[in-house]
């Protein structure tokens, strides 16, 4: 089957985590299997044993039923506790794994290069988080598990009808291992295709429902809502095709193995009918050898579910694999010596896909407390400076220091969350007389008091409730809340107007004094609280100066 090299380094991962835990899974659901055929041939043979006992007084006496009974409660028993083990110990495995698959896979799709992928197709996360790491789960317990037993079952079926005549016990091997674990790879090659269709138009259908649901009013106001629904009914229709081919392979499969089964249940008594006329074995011991012929196809029935869902745990593992080979960890930059900010010497950087260097040979050197604006048109290079700073960037050169900062991005990261919620992102501990400094230092004090529930009011996704200037000051006062002694603003007053953005630039200045400013900008008003300027262009510095050197005029040229 095409695509099963995918699934050995999940493999990998499964059995590096957890390696005793799945083992002991699938030891234990091989006892649970063979005590339950042990327990039905056991059954059998000291049914029809007391039967033929209880024909005569003297049979009836000398039978010994203590043992026998013994034994099936032993077996009942043992059936009983290893279910129970076999659900806690592979269950518990299997979510442990996973949980360490969901965080390792959130963590490089967090990586900034990942994660400027992500927000092209924002729901793509949501599913390799679920559905794709659920898909992954079957792997485990509804194929190698079961595939345990089903090995483990017809190894003990074959000893044990091999004691009574050994061509049998090696037939019924062979039909088991044959058809058994034949008709499950059978539908596993032909529920592929359905499998990965299905996999696909649940991932478009859940996609389009949530643009549905999310932006039905940009989609009414464009004449666009009735097309989302179709195109949502396509989904659907698609899915539900592909669960029709998946029934039907699964109804075949089901059906060949039952015939499978009836097959070497008939051809097993006619055996064992031939051995009891041969004096072989009693009537006793044909009964244990047809029950346990009954029981042995038990796992290998169990194994048709998880090979309908190996497809679509194939495509699961190729979606989340390459996140998972990559093993990036950001780390700090080193602090430069007392007195210093930032400093760099001979700095490049460039992003994995482009093969031009973003930063090229740069050099900074930035002393504690300085207010600097980076200024030049976009593209330059200005983001990219910070996102080195920042230790999301990996950077050669001489020298790469910085001091611990924090990053006001262009774009105001808010969540569905009360304003509490949001503003403990930035420092945990903070009690609320801090939360209300930095929000009156920030210019929503005045505006948060008048409201009813104060800090516990609800915002709605990406801060619905607020308006741009105020979703702006959030994030500021989110940003005074931090100890960082080096802040970087990218675009602070980006998209407001001119006397929210005084506004918002005067509280920064005066909350900034003491610390390191660096604000990357195009504007004027946002490089005025800055007393020296950096231009850069295509990735190098051209020009440094303080407002000393030159006049407003001059020092801003070119600015907004």
């Amino acid at each position: 089957m095409k695509g099963l090299h995918a699934l050995r380094p999940i493999l990998d991962l499964f059995f590096h985590a957890k390696p005793v835990a799945l083992v002991l899974g699938i030891v234990i659901a091989t006892i649970t299997v063979i005590s339950g055929i042990g327990l039905l041939g056991l059954s059998g043979w000291f049914i029809t044993a007391t039967a033929i006992a209880g024909l005569s007084v003297a049979t009836a006496i000398g039978f010994d039923v203590f043992a026998p009974a013994a034994g099936i409660r032993l077996l009942a028993i043992m059936r009983t506790v290893s279910r129970y083990f076999e659900r806690l110990v592979t269950h518990d495995a299997t979510l442990a794994v996973l949980a360490t698959l969901r965080e390792k896979l959130f963590r490089q799709w967090a990586r900034p290069s990942a994660a400027k992928v992500l927000l092209l197709r924002p729901a793509r996360l949501l599913f390799r988080l679920t559905a794709d790491i659920d898909a992954l789960d079957s792997l485990y317990l509804r194929v190698f598990v079961p595939m345990g037993a089903a090995l483990a079952t017809a190894l003990f079926a074959g000893i044990a009808l091999g004691l009574m005549q050994s061509l049998f016990g090696f037939a019924v091997v062979i039909v088991l291992l044959t058809a058994g674990l034949g008709l499950p790879l059978l539908a596993a090659k032909k529920s592929g295709r359905a499998m990965r269709r299905r996999a696909k138009g649940t991932e478009a259908m859940r996609a389009r429902t949530i643009d549905l649901v999310a932006g039905q009013t940009e989609l009414l106001m464009a004449g666009r809502l009735d097309a989302q629904c179709a195109a949502l009914s396509r989904a659907d229709h698609y899915v539900a095709a592909a669960d029709r081919d998946l029934n039907r392979i699964e109804i075949r499969t089901g059906a060949g193995l039952g015939i499978v089964h009836a097959a070497l249940l008939a051809g097993s008594l006619i055996v064992v009918g031939w051995l009891m006329r041969d004096g072989s074995i009693n009537a006793p011991v044909a009964a244990l050898a047809v029950l346990i012929v009954l029981g042995a196809m038990e796992p290998f029935s169990a194994l048709r579910r998880g090979a309908m869902e190996l497809g679509r745990t194939i495509l699961a593992a190729r979606r989340v694999l390459p996140r998972q080979e990559k093993d990036v960890e950001l780390r700090s930059l080193p602090v430069p010596p007392a007195g210093k900010a930032v400093l760099l010497e001979s700095v490049s950087a460039h992003y994995e896909e482009d093969e031009k260097a973003a930063l090229n040979a740069v050099s900074l050197a930035i002393a504690e407390g300085e207010h600097v604006a980076i200024v030049g048109r976009s593209g330059s290079g200005k983001s990219t400076l910070f996102k080195v700073l920042m230790g999301e960037v990996a950077a050669r050169g001489k020298r790469v220091e910085a001091l611990p900062a924090r990053l006001l991005t262009q774009r105001t990261e808010l969540f569905q969350d009360t304003l509490r919620g949001n503003l403990l992102l930035a420092k945990p501990d903070a009690d609320d007389a801090e939360l209300m400094a930095a929000l009156a230092d920030a210019g929503l004090g005045a505006f948060v008091a008048s409201l009813a529930d104060g800090l516990n009011t609800q915002l709605g996704e990406g801060g619905l409730g607020l308006s741009g200037g105020q979703a702006r000051r959030l994030a500021l006062a989110r940003l005074f809340l931090t100890d960082a002694p080096l802040w970087l603003l990218d675009e602070p007053t980006e998209g407001l107007d001119g006397e929210t953005a005084r506004d918002v630039l005067a509280r920064l200045k005066q909350r900034a004094e003491g610390r390191t400013l660096l604000i990357a900008t195009h504007l004027r008003q946002d490089a005025m609280i800055c007393e020296r300027i950096l231009r850069i262009e295509q990735g190098a510095f051209t020009e440094s100066y303080t407002r000393n050197q030159k006049g407003d005029d001059l020092c801003f040229a070119g600015l907004k």
